[in-house]
Formats: structure tokens, sequence, C-alpha cells
């Protein structure tokens, strides 16, 4: 079977049920349904061809990549209590495939997951075996004592590449632990797949880089502050009023963009858009126009198309950067 699967049997049921929904709502709700806007990537130029790639060691990368904690349920809500949960309601096992289907017939090749997810790891299995061809990134997260367990389960359940846990990588680093992450990058390396750390402060790509290990990606946080809840809350406390601090972004964008320019390593952008509150436009602009290589971001169904039309327009406009392409 085809990667038709995906794109023909989901769409079809989506129209299917797209269509029969004003059956059963009120006038009120139709009368609303019929107000909403047309999408804004009606609007958007699409004679630029397929989505840019780029190329990481042997792997051959979109450079928007499909976010992983939306699939997984796990949103970064700030302080709404309900957002990951509605994710995890609205997320169902096909709902999780039609995204993924409908990332493929917009040109998206690579999503990430996280490596111990095993429901999404199962779904991912099913859709391949099901004829789709997105490719799988893994977020990993292994035990200090044992390094490869969880990257040879990674290697097993057909990932192309493996990066270390932002968090874990912050963490590890604030430990003095880059020995530890210099391992890690070799075990993921000798499993056949490209290798990366990924981190929410700069001074995590600072370290690996003035230790000269030989990973083959960056993943960093990049987005700008001119939004609402910038730097709230604070996220270098883990609880604050019996919260616990979901939210993790770019503390020092200028100084990132800065010292990025320098770096010779593909660098995937992540953050991008700051849990929802920055547009895309604006978002992807920011990361590609200063820097990055490619864009992970966590997308519903119905926001894919847009996404990738507005990242076509912005990369055919980055004409000039601080920072050549290195992928």
């Amino acid at each position: 079977m085809n990667t038709s699967f995906g794109r023909r049997n989901f769409l079809k049921k989506s129209i299917g049920v797209a269509l029969a929904a004003p059956l059963g709502v009120s006038l009120e709700e139709q009368a609303l349904l019929a107000q909403t806007p047309a999408p804004v990537a009606k609007t958007v130029p699409t004679s630029f061809g397929s989505m840019p790639n780029g190329k990481i060691g042997k792997v051959s990368i979109s450079r928007l990549i499909c976010g992983g904690n939306l699939i997984g349920g796990h949103a970064h809500s700030r302080d709404l209590v309900y957002v990951s949960p509605l994710m995890k309601h609205y997320f169902s096992d096909d709902k999780i495939m039609e995204t993924w289907a409908l990332c493929e017939e917009h040109g998206i090749n690579t999503m990430v997951a996280y490596s111990l997810d095993v429901h999404a790891i199962e779904l991912y299995r099913k859709y391949r075996k099901l004829g789709g061809k997105i490719q799988y990134l893994a977020q990993i997260k292994p035990d200090d004592n044992n390094l490869e367990t969880v990257v040879a389960k990674a290697s097993d359940d057909g990932a192309v590449g493996a990066f270390l846990l932002g968090n874990i990588g912050d963490l590890w680093v604030r430990e003095n632990k880059v020995t530890q992450i210099a391992a890690l990058i070799d075990v993921i390396k000798d499993h056949g797949m490209i290798a990366g750390i990924a981190g929410h402060e700069l001074r995590t790509v600072r370290e690996i880089e003035k230790a000269k290990i030989p990973l083959d990606f960056h993943v960093k946080t990049i987005h700008h502050t001119n939004y609402w809840s910038t730097r709230r809350p604070d996220q270098t406390k883990e609880i604050i009023d019996n919260y616990s601090v979901d939210n993790y972004w770019c503390m020092n964008p200028p100084e990132t963009i800065e010292y990025m320019a320098a770096v010779k390593r593909p660098w995937i952008a992540y953050k991008v858009l700051a849990a929802g509150a920055i547009r895309p436009r604006d978002g992807f602009k920011y990361a590609f126009a200063n820097g990055a290589d490619f864009a992970l971001v966590g997308m519903f169904d119905f926001q894919v198309r847009e996404d990738v039309e507005i990242a076509k327009v912005v990369l055919n406009q980055t004409k000039t950067r601080p920072r050549t392409w290195m992928a």
C-alpha cells in the first residue's frame, strides 16, 4: 500500500465529517461558521514548489519539521490547566496519522516524537506499515548510567536521528556532565543515526562547542520577545505558586543570534512560535532570517497547509542573513 493511504482515506473521512457537521448544529452555530474568514493560506503564493530541504549528514530534512508535543499531548500551556488534556482528546489515533499524512502531502518529511512515548511510537510503526514515509527524529531522555538502551530503542523504532531532550541537555551542562554528552553522541552515531543536543540555555551550546563535541546538529530555542506573556512565568524556577512551570522560551535571543552566527553546524530552531503566542509569519521570519536552518513546530492538522505556505514565502524572501546556511 502506498502513501495515498493517508491522503485519500484520512482526507476523505475528514471532508465527510466537515460536510455533515452543519446538520447537527444550531442555526446560530451555522451562522457563525458561515462568517469564518477564509484561511490565510489561500492568499499566499504557492508557486515555490515543494518545501525546501536541507541535509544533516546523509539525511535530507524539510526546513519545517513537525513537532511532537501536540501529538504527545504535552502542550506548553502556561497557566491554562486544560490545554494538555484537550490535546490528548483531540489527537485521536486517526487524527495523529492524518496530521502526519497532511505533513507529507505538503512537503514536510520529518517529525519529532519522544522515544519513550510508547503510544506515539506504536502509531508511527503502524503508519509506516500502511505506507507512510515521514521520517522520525527521536527526542531522547537516557538514564545517566545507561546511555545505550534508549538510543538502541530509537534506532530499532526506525529513527533517522536522535537528540537529547532540551531540559536534560541544560541540566547535564549545568552539572558539568559535558563528557557524558560526548559519550551520548558517540552512542547515537554508533547506531547509524545523526546526533544532536537540544537546549533552552545558550550556555548549553557554548559548552558543547567549547568541548569540540562532534555532534551533527544543535536544537536551540529562538524567538523574539514582542508578545504579551513574554518572560512569564520565570522558567528558572520549577514551581511557582504551586503550579509546575511547563513553559520554556529563549532567554536571550540577541545573544543567541550573535553566537550561533559563528557555529558551523546545522541548527534546528524550536519554540519559534513561543507556544502559540507568535504568529507563524513573524516566528518563521525571525528564526530563518537570524540563522536557523530548520524550524521545529507543533502543528494542528488544520494549520499544516498554512504553515507550509508561509514558510515557503519566508524562505524565498530570506536572501541575506548573519549566518550562512549550514544544511
